[in-house]
């Protein structure tokens, strides 16, 4: 770990805890954060040699693996011919349509440079609509650090036992009320009380930000039925979700339309990209169709849409996810053929190709469930997996994700020594 424990104190010299995003400084599970030199398939190495079976996928943009060969092409070719341009291309407008072909909800769609972008935008936008104020979010659930957001949130300021962050100001935090995830009870009463002033509700349809949690049954269809009672705008937040768990994303899946849609990570192909889109109606009233003012100046990037478009692409091969599906099936389902065989003092939880090991006994669904995990108990596990070459998410509070790149050998060979760790922990 020299030269990796060189790395971060040269880096914590320049940028703020040593790292550009909190969750790499391995903050809850303590160490010398892994410094990544390259990665092929469902492999990595770090700057000493040692490789690793990656399971984060960079935080799930990865579902074909890394410089899959494809992306590579395509991402050369297109460079050859410019790199930004700050002006339209056919790739957007290609882009554009294979999105709205994928996603069942999205009538027209607008790209911009990240998940954080996408969601923000989207709740202007359903303000500008409807000419309320106030949104809906869920404790535990993360869309980006915009101000609006970082009250109770999940991913990386739940890790850190920072639900919250000093620099938004009281005014922008009274305007977002809190809802408790799979309790439609808790969202009712929010609209008892504020049903003039709620102009969206925005929610991840498979919470993946403090860990994995699926919705109950009925969930999902009750937000829908609350938001169109209420005249308010339904958001799904799939930056994760997004053509992972299908082709058309969490609303296939689950059968259950939103107003606008926000998406992210896969889209990219691995570059930085975001997108939000959804009811013509509402999407004309962007700029400059409409009076609702964003922009941006790499929105569209050649690059981000070349790789993102053939990604897409590829996805769309009718055997795709069926495929990947099978794989996640085996994985999951053995981990929790092990938790129970063994009667260990876990809790599973998984949806197509993502899922959840908690460190915590009785189920978890809800952030109240989800912060009782034993992070101390997570950090060891978290560190003898590593040792051993599996390298998991540094956070109880994130997903451990499948890709088209993981073969029966790499998922058999990290279940054994999974059991093998577990056991040695309990």
């Amino acid at each position: 770990m020299v030269k990796q424990e060189s790395l971060f104190e040269r880096a914590q010299h320049v940028m703020p805890g040593g790292v550009n995003s909190p969750v790499r400084a391995f903050g809850s599970v303590g160490g010398t954060p892994l410094f990544i030199r390259e990665g092929k398939g469902c492999r990595i190495k770090d700057y000493e040699g040692k490789e690793y079976i990656d399971f984060v996928s960079s935080w799930g943009p990865l579902i074909l693996g890394h410089a899959h060969d494809e992306i590579l092409k395509i991402l050369a070719k297109t460079a050859a011919r410019g790199t930004s341009f700050g002006a339209p291309t056919e790739l957007e407008i290609e882009m554009a349509e294979k999105i709205i072909s994928m996603v069942p909800s999205v009538e027209l769609v607008r790209l911009v440079n990240s998940g954080t972008e996408a969601t923000m935008s989207a709740v202007r936008l359903a303000r500008g609509y409807t000419g309320k104020t106030k949104i809906i979010k869920f404790e535990g659930c993360y869309h980006g650090h915009g101000d609006g957001f970082l009250i109770k949130a999940g991913s990386g300021a739940l890790t850190l036992g920072q639900p919250s962050s000093p620099g938004v100001p009281p005014a922008v935090a009274a305007d977002t009320l809190m809802a408790v995830y799979n309790d439609l009870n808790s969202v009712q009463a929010l609209f008892d009380r504020y049903h003039k002033d709620i102009a969206a509700l925005i929610v991840e349809p498979v919470a993946g930000n403090m860990g994995v949690i699926p919705p109950k049954q009925g969930f999902l269809e009750g937000l829908r039925e609350l938001c169109t009672s209420n005249r308010c705008v339904l958001i799904f937040d799939e930056v994760i979700t997004g053509f992972r768990l299908a082709a058309g994303g969490a609303q296939q899946y689950y059968s259950v339309m939103p107003d606008l849609t926000t998406l992210g990570k896969i889209i990219g192909g691995g570059l930085p990209v975001g997108a939000y889109g959804g009811k013509k109606e509402i999407m004309e009233q962007l700029a400059p169709a409409g009076p609702v003012y964003q922009a941006g100046t790499l929105s569209g990037n050649p690059l981000a849409v070349a790789a993102g478009l053939k990604t897409l692409q590829i996805l769309s091969n009718s055997h795709f996810y069926k495929q990947l599906s099978e794989k996640s099936d085996f994985f999951f389902s053995e981990i929790e053929h092990l938790v129970n065989s063994k009667n260990l003092p876990l809790s599973t939880t998984r949806v197509a190709s993502m899922g959840c090991l908690f460190f915590k006994t009785g189920g978890v669904n809800s952030y109240s469930d989800a912060v009782q995990s034993d992070t101390e108990m997570f950090g060891r596990y978290f560190h003898k997996m590593l040792d051993a070459g599996v390298y998991l998410a540094p956070s109880q509070f994130e997903a451990t994700f499948i890709s088209a790149a993981h073969t029966k050998y790499d998922l058999e060979n990290t279940l054994n020594i999974m059991e093998k760790v577990l056991q040695s922990l309990y």
